[in-house]
Order: C-alpha cells, then structure tokens, then sequence
C-alpha cells in the first residue's frame, strides 16, 4: 500500500527489467492486466495497481469528487516511490487520458506512453463525443442497463471485457465507474492539451484494437495519432485486446518499448 494525499494504493510489482507501469481502465483494476502481466515480467518490472476508489484502494473521503489530475498525481508518486528513472507506460482507455496527462506534467518520470483507444472525445466529429445517454440509463434504469449500454460502445462483450476477476470487486468497481466516473463528467471535464503532447519529450504511441476500428476508442485513437502527427499501432483484439488476446497483445506491447 502506498499513502498519497486522500487515499492509500494497493499495488503489485512482478518480474525484473526496465519498470513498465499500467494503467487500468474505468472499471478495471490489478486484475485488469492479469492475463498479460506474466509475459510482460519475463522482460519488464511490471507494475500494476488499483486507482483510487476502487478495489483495494479506498478513498479518506468517499464523497471527493474524482479528477484526472488526482490519478496523474497518484501515478507520478508511484513511480517516485519505485524508480529514479524514467518508466514506460500503458494505459489503455481511462487510463491511457491518464497516461497521455502524465507524459505532459511529468516528462521526466516517463520514458514511452502507449495509449491505447483513450477516450479523447473531445477529438471526434460533435455528434459522436457525448456520453449523457449512458448517465441518464444509468439515473433512471441502474447499474446492469447502464453496462450493457457502455460495453457495447465501446464494443466489447460485458462479461468478458478488460474488468473480469473477483465478482464482488467486479460489481463494485462498475457501479463507482458508472456513478462517480461517468456521473461526474471526469471523462469530459478534462481537456487534455495535444499541442503542448506534440511537443513533449515523451515518446507518445497512440494504439488501437485491430478488429474494433468501428468503435469509438479506435476512431480516438486514430484521431489522437493524426493529431499528433504520428502512426497509429494496431494492436491484437478490441478494446479489450489485452483480456481476450494476452499472448499476442504483450507481444505486440514488448516490441513497441523496445
């Protein structure tokens, strides 16, 4: 457990190498990135943790009100408290808006950031960006209808998306993402800054799943990568590659860093 400002972490380190930190998605957390963290160790210190306010990372004050800058924060002091060099990153989703926000507040601290399928709807055609629908499903007809709604947005199969593990956690974790997460416009309230991104030190790999390029993650991410004048990396599966292809995704992943 690590304490920071408003909350202890719960965090896993595995393996030895360069450290490679990930960053979970909304919903998700250590067990996020089970099934690809065991290859990734043969290579990497890989290093895996639950945000605040979910799981095994409770809040001090469980009212707060969850900001991006709050989780970049969080990041910056775990890996100050692990390494004295720069790290790679993964983030996948939520957490690669997270990810992208470190890369430009703390350059020093990371080496590459892979973004994979960041929700920068703030990117896309106006029409597409906005994610009041599932909040009103969510207000009006609760937790599972809300999921469901959200799953097949971002194209993923709900019960076998990145968040799989215990089902009491599970359930848990869903039910903050929907309420806090989603309710609170944390997603859309932040307005990351991509021409400062374009000049950052950071090495910057935006990705996206190879068979979701329908989905909106996919078109965020080829928008991100257009934006920042550099290519796109195709990654196996969806949006949930990691979960559903985990050979092929650390793969894939352990060439990119290296």
């Amino acid at each position: 457990m690590l304490p920071v400002p408003g909350a202890h972490l719960y965090y896993e380190t595995r393996g030895s190498g360069p450290l490679l930190l990930l960053i979970s998605p909304g919903g998700g957390d250590v067990d996020s990135f089970h099934r690809i963290a065991a290859s990734l160790a043969e290579r990497f210190t890989v290093v895996t943790y639950d945000r605040r306010g979910y799981a095994r990372s409770p809040l001090d004050a469980p009212a707060e009100t969850p900001r991006i800058e709050t989780h970049v924060d969080d990041a910056s002091r775990l890996l100050a408290a692990l390494t004295m060099t720069p790290a790679h990153v993964f983030g996948s989703s939520g957490g690669a808006v997270i990810g992208l926000d470190l890369a430009l507040r703390y350059p020093r601290q990371v080496r590459t950031l892979v973004a994979h399928e960041p929700p920068l709807r703030q990117l896309l055609p106006e029409g597409e960006r906005g994610t009041g629908d599932i909040r009103e499903i969510y207000r009006r007809e609760g937790t599972a209808s809300a999921w469901r709604m959200f799953a097949a947005r971002i194209g993923v199969p709900e019960a076998a998306g990145p968040f799989s593990g215990d089902g009491s956690r599970f359930a848990a974790n869903v039910e903050y993402f929907l309420k806090q997460e989603i309710g609170s416009r944390m997603w859309a309230r932040h307005d990351l800054d991509i021409a400062a991104l374009r000049n950052s030190p950071v090495r910057v790999v935006p990705a996206g799943g190879r068979t979701g390029r329908e989905y909106v993650g996919h078109r965020c991410a080829v928008a991100l990568a257009r934006h920042l004048d550099t290519d796109l990396i195709e990654f196996p599966g969806h949006h949930a590659g990691f979960h559903t292809h985990p050979a092929e995704f650390a793969h894939t992943l352990s060439q990119v860093l290296t």
